[in-house]
């Protein structure tokens, strides 16, 4: 019954994986598309980098939040020591990525909101 569980958990900690994987690739082609539309919009609106750069942002933490889901996943079943250990180390520089990350793009956010107040 374990093994099946934990065959069971492999794959789905793997599809979680592709999901992240899918998530990133489409932000990153999403903002490679965003990039060359100034070409087609001139003169370009004020901030359209840091609008890229926020849209972008979202996406990578989405895909960092399933990256940890599917790391989660995989140690669910009978843990060692050091799989434990391995997680706890994913788990604490992928929250700090997605912290900083995050605050970065709340940041950006607020800054293009203030300049349009001004604007």
């Amino acid at each position: 019954m374990e093994l099946a569980f934990s065959e069971w958990a492999e794959y789905i900690a793997l599809i979680v994986e592709a999901i992240a994987i899918a998530v990133v690739a489409f932000g990153a082609v999403e903002a490679f598309v965003r990039l060359f539309q100034p070409l087609f919009d001139w003169p370009p609106h004020e901030g359209w980098r840091k609008s890229i750069w926020v849209g972008f942002g979202v996406w990578l933490l989405l895909g960092l939040q399933f990256a940890l889901a599917a790391d989660i996943v995989r140690s669910v079943i009978s843990p060692t020591w050091e799989d434990l250990g391995h997680l706890a180390a994913i788990a604490a520089i992928r929250t700090f990525l997605n912290y900083f990350l995050e605050k970065d793009i709340e940041e950006a956010r607020s800054t293009s909101g203030r300049e349009r107040i001004e604007a």
